[in-house]
């Protein structure tokens, strides 16, 4: 029961939440859902639990993971890609 080695895997862009625990990020996803009675476009967020093997991700990074076996009871993702974090600071003036 070998895993093919070019199956396509679900991908997903999202927000690091937290970054507390040891090679373990928590991402949150949104998507926006049309309402089915209103036709209104209505946000939906959840998180996910992704394994950051270098422990780089920080809060606020922009990251894509990828859907991989299960790694413990809750965690069933993978970080492939850290996009440039949103920085809502002030430049530093020198």
């Amino acid at each position: 029961m070998s895993e093919q080695p070019n199956k396509k895997r679900r991908t997903l862009t999202g927000k690091v939440v937290s970054d507390r625990m040891e090679k373990t990020v928590t991402v949150e996803v949104t998507r926006l859902v049309k309402h089915q009675k209103y036709k209104k476009f209505v946000s939906r967020t959840k998180t996910y639990k992704a394994h950051d093997e270098a422990n780089e991700c920080k809060v606020d990074d922009i990251v894509v993971i990828e859907e991989s076996r299960p790694l413990s009871a809750t965690k069933r993702w993978k970080v492939i890609e850290r996009r440039m974090a949103t920085s809502t600071s002030a430049p530093v003036a020198e």
